[in-house]
C-alpha cells in the first residue's frame, strides 16, 4: 500500500514538473515587430561600435539581441539597455549619432545610453517625443550643450539621469521639469545650472512623487527661498553638495519627514543649523561640512533624539560650546566628524555609548581635560570596547591630556 502511494506521489510530481516547465506560447521568446526591427537596425547604423558589442543585431529575432527587451505578448520593443563601461582603453564604448528612428518604437519604456562616448554631440531633442518612456539614462555619455526643454513632455517618466562631466551640459531653466508629474528620481550631477537662479526650488516642489534629487556640482547660486507649501513630501534623498549656494538652511527642510539623506556640503551656507534636524524621524545621514559659517550650540543641537542618524558630518563650520551628556544618545552613529569647529570643554563620558562608530573625528577643536581611559590607545590602531568597529580615530590638535602611567 505504501509503495502504491509512493508511486502515485512520484507520478504527480512528474506531471506537475512537466506541466510547469513545458514550452508554451508565453514562455517562448517572441519575434519582435518588423517595424521595430527596422528602427533598431537604422539606430545601429548610426553608431560606431569599435568593440562590436552589437554583433548579435543581425538576425530577425531582435528580442534576443544584446540590450533589447520585448513585450512577451506583442513582441514590441520596450527597452534598449546599452550602458557603456569604463575600461583602460577608453575607446571601446559606442559613439556616433542617435538617429530619430527611435521614435518609431512606440512602446519603448526604458532607454539607457549612459557611459558611452557620443563625443560632444547635442542631446537629441526628439527623445522628448518618446511619450511612453518611464526610464531615461543619458548620464556621462559624452553629450554636450543644452538639455532639451521638451523633456518636460515625458509625463510617464519615473527616472531621469542626465548627469555629465565638467559642466558639459547646461540648462537655462528647470521649469520644464514641472511636466514630469510621475518623476521619482532626478539626477543632474555636473550639469551647469548657474543660469537658473532660484527657480529650481519651486520647479522641484511641483513633483509630488519625487524620492531622490541629485544636483551636486551644478554651480547653483543664490539662496534657497521660502516655500509657502511643501509638495515633495516623498523626498528621501536631497544632494546639493559642491555648489555656490549662499543661503540660510530653510526651515521647511526639516519638515520633510520622509528625508533619509541630506547633503549640502561645500556650499556657502550660513546662520543657525536648525534644531529640527535632531527630531527628523527618518534621517540617516546629514552632511553640512565645509560651509564655514553655519553655527550651532552643541548643548542645543545635540539635545534632539537623532534616533536613526548613522552619518553626521558637520566639519569646518562654527559649531561651539560643550558636548552635552545627551550626545551619548546618538547610539546609531557610525560616522561622526565634527572637526574644524570651536567645540570646547571635556568630552562627556556618555560618548562611550556610541559603540557602533567606525569613524570618529573631533580634531582641530578646543577640547580640554583628560582623555577618557577607554579612548587611550585607540589612536594606535587598537579598536577595543566600547568601540569594536572603530577604524578612524582623530582627536588631534586639541588640548587633551593623556593619563600618565603612574596614574
Amino acid at each position: 500500500m505504501e509503495n502504491i502511494t509512493l508511486v502515485a506521489f512520484l507520478l504527480l510530481v512528474f506531471c506537475f514538473t512537466n506541466t510547469y516547465y513545458a514550452p508554451n506560447s508565453y514562455a517562448q521568446p517572441v519575434d519582435c515587430l518588423a517595424s521595430d526591427r527596422e528602427a533598431l537596425i537604422d539606430f545601429k547604423d548610426g553608431l560606431d561600435d569599435p568593440a562590436n558589442q552589437l554583433s548579435s543585431w543581425i538576425d530577425r529575432k531582435c528580442c534576443q539581441w544584446h540590450g533589447i527587451r520585448c513585450d512577451n505578448r506583442t513582441g514590441a520593443v520596450v527597452a534598449i539597455d546599452l550602458p557603456g563601461s569604463y575600461n583602460r582603453y577608453g575607446l571601446l564604448n559606442p559613439s556616433g549619432v542617435v538617429r530619430p528612428s527611435l521614435m518609431k518604437l512606440k512602446s519603448l519604456r526604458h532607454l539607457d545610453l549612459s557611459l558611452n562616448s557620443f563625443n560632444g554631440i547635442p542631446i537629441p531633442a526628439f527623445l522628448g517625443s518618446l511619450e511612453n518612456l518611464q526610464y531615461l539614462n543619458l548620464s556621462y555619455a559624452g553629450f554636450r550643450g543644452k538639455i532639451p526643454r521638451n523633456f518636460g513632455n515625458l509625463s510617464h517618466l519615473k527616472s531621469l539621469d542626465i548627469s555629465s562631466e565638467v559642466l558639459s551640459l547646461h540648462a537655462e531653466t528647470l521649469k520644464w521639469v514641472t511636466g514630469l508629474v510621475s518623476l521619482e528620481h532626478l539626477a543632474l550631477r555636473g550639469v551647469d545650472l548657474s543660469m537658473v537662479g532660484t527657480d529650481w526650488v519651486s520647479a522641484i516642489n511641483t513633483l509630488p512623487s519625487l524620492v531622490e534629487l541629485h544636483l551636486s556640482d551644478c554651480s547653483l547660486q543664490g539662496h534657497i527661498p521660502i516655500l509657502p507649501s511643501l509638495n515633495f513630501t516623498s523626498l528621501a534623498v536631497m544632494d546639493l553638495r559642491s555648489n555656490d549656494i549662499v543661503s540660510k538652511i530653510p526651515d521647511w527642510l526639516v519638515n520633510i519627514t520622509s528625508l533619509h539623506h541630506i547633503d549640502i556640503s561645500h556650499n556657502h551656507m550660513y546662520g543657525s543649523i536648525p534644531l529640527g534636524f535632531g527630531e527628523m524621524p527618518n534621517l540617516l545621514s546629514l552632511k553640512l561640512l565645509d560651509n564655514e559659517n553655519l553655527t550651532a550650540n552643541c548643548s542645543q543641537l545635540f539635545r534632539g533624539r537623532w534616533e536613526k542618524t548613522q552619518v553626521l558630518n558637520l566639519a569646518a563650520n562654527q559649531i561651539y560650546g560643550k558636548l552635552p551628556s545627551s550626545f551619548g544618545n546618538l547610539t546609531s552613529l557610525v560616522h561622526l566628524d565634527l572637526s574644524d569647529n570651536h567645540i570646547e570643554g571635556e568630552l562627556p563620558v556618555s560618548i562611550g555609548k556610541l559603540c557602533n562608530l567606525n569613524f570618529f573625528r573631533l580634531s582641530h577643536n578646543k577640547i580640554t581635560g583628560r582623555l577618557p581611559e577607554y579612548l587611550e590607545g585607540i589612536d594606535n590602531g587598537h579598536s577595543r570596547k566600547p568601540f569594536p568597529y572603530l577604524k578612524t580615530f582623530d582627536l588631534s590638535f586639541n588640548q587633551l591630556r593623556v593619563k600618565s602611567q603612574s596614574g
